[in-house]
This record gives structure tokens, sequence and C-alpha cells, in this order.
């Protein structure tokens, strides 16, 4: 779960425009950084949150992909992802994330033995609806709809905690709009979930086995054509009895070094996690896109 909230601060680059810049930014491709980064479930967008965007450099004539690696570090927790997603036509993605989140310490008060660590496969689709994030009517945003089937390899352990299922899906649409004269970028989410810090400690609980609706923003104000710094917010549910979980809240900046390599860093604040509270700390990704 701390993973997540870090990784949002890359996916800002996307404002690297204006129309000057349009023919020098593309280089066969889409404007620089148009494609965001990826979050911590392997979606492009934010780090906590996907946006109305599709991965990779492609355009609507082409295929693109980026693949990303995503450290973070909380006070008493390590996060780590692999991910990889596929954009078709700029219209179609594919995603794929390996997230591994480490206990330390942690694991040898909570019975499961020292440094243990969960991993969990993430497998998402998404489709862009309609609109454009840079190019069409101001008010109008590009639309997306998505999924993300999760599967969590420590099925044993995570029933132990108190939740119902190993696996399960989150269903979710987004709409993002980058506000050209005003160098800004808005992003709005909902979330249909009952994944218990993203599914990491699995899904459902003894408090609540429905599905919630939760909300998501992320906003981002570029300083230069290649470096961009904003926040994020994502709610979360809380089901599980003995693990209260809170919202997540992110600062990030983020460069593009090129218009196929990004790196991010973020300050997170993830709140509770597994029954330890104030888990803040920094994330750092580098994800590359073609």
């Amino acid at each position: 779960m701390k993973h997540a909230i870090y990784t949002s601060a890359a996916a800002i680059g996307l404002f690297a425009v204006t129309p000057a810049h349009a023919d020098d930014l593309r280089g066969g491709g889409k404007l620089l950084l148009t494609n965001g980064i990826s979050t911590v479930e392997g979606a492009a967008g934010g780090g906590l949150t996907p946006w109305a965007v599709i991965a990779g450099n492609g355009t609507k004539d082409g295929i693109g992909a980026q693949a990303a690696v995503t450290i973070a570090e909380v006070e008493s927790y390590d996060f780590r992802s692999l991910s990889v997603a596929i954009g078709i036509f700029d219209r179609v993605e594919l995603s794929y994330a390996r997230q591994n989140f480490n206990t330390n310490e942690i694991g040898a008060v909570l019975g499961i033995g020292q440094d243990f660590a969960f991993d969990q496969d993430v497998y998402g689709a998404k489709v862009k609806l309609l609109g454009d994030v840079v190019y069409g009517a101001p008010m109008l945003p590009a639309i997306a709809a998505g999924i993300q089937y999760k599967k969590n390899l420590d099925a044993p352990i995570v029933a132990a905690v108190g939740a119902r299922h190993s696996e399960g899906a989150d269903y979710y649409v987004s709409a993002t709009k980058l506000l050209l004269s005003h160098s800004v970028l808005l992003n709005v989410t909902a979330r249909a979930t009952k994944a218990n810090q993203l599914g990491i400690l699995g899904f459902g609980g003894d408090k609540d086995d429905s599905y919630d609706l939760h909300f998501e923003g992320s906003a981002a104000y570029q300083l230069s054509r290649r470096f961009v710094i904003g926040g994020e917010y994502r709610s979360k549910p809380d089901k599980l009895g003995i693990a209260r979980e809170h919202d997540w809240f992110d600062a990030f900046a983020a460069y593009a070094i090129n218009r196929n390599l990004t790196a991010t860093v973020a300050y997170s604040d993830l709140g509770s996690i597994a029954t330890v509270p104030d888990q803040r700390g920094v994330l750092f990704q580098l994800q590359a896109g073609f």
C-alpha cells in the first residue's frame, strides 16, 4: 500500500507541451510525457491513481509500451513493484505489475516471521471512451474505464488476518484534462473495490465483504517543459478488524530525462498499515517509455 502512494508522483509529466513545442516534442509519437507514469498497480497515470491516458509513446496509428521499477520505503515496511504496459492505438491499454511488500521486523510482531514478504500479481485493462487529455474542448476531459484483477500469492496468510478472499477485481472510471493555458493537469477517478491495502492483505474482511465506491484525485503543475510537481489523494476501504486502513496522500516531483526516460520521487503519508500507524516515507521510480 505504501508503495502506491509514492509512485504517483511521476505520472505528472503529462503536461510538457504547448502548441509551439508540439513538433519538437512529438518525435514520431505522443507529446512529451503525455503517457503519464506507471502507478503502483501498473496502469498509466499517477502513482496512486490511474488516469485517462494510455501507456507508451504510440499514437492512434501505432503501438507503444512502458516499463517501470518502483521502490518505496516507509517507516516500517519496504515495497517493490515491477510493471509493464502496452498501449494499442492510443485507445486500449493492457498492464501487469508484480508487487512485493516486505514486513521487515513487523513480520515477527505479527507472528508471520521477520522479513516475511507479501507478493501480488495485478493484471489490468483500460479503454479510453471519449475525449482527449490535451486537445479538444477545454471542458471535455479524456474519460477511460478500466479493471484491475489482483491475485495475492499468500492466500493462507491473508485468510489468517481476516480477509475473505485472496483475489479480486477493482473497477474504475477516470477523467483527466491538461489545462495548457494554466500549465495544470487535473484527474478524478472513481473506483469500486474491496481490496485491503491494494489487495496485499486480501479482499473483503470480517467487518464487510461488499464493494465500496471510493474517489481518487491528482493535481500537477508544470514548472518547466520537463519538470512537474503535484499531489494525489486516494480514499481507501476499511474492512479488516485487526488493521484499520487510512486514506493516502502524496506530494511528488517528476522529471523527463528525455522522451524515453522519466524519474519520479514522492513523499507519501499512508497512515496505518497492518496495525502500525504513521507510515510515511519516500518513493523512487524510473520509467522507460517507447
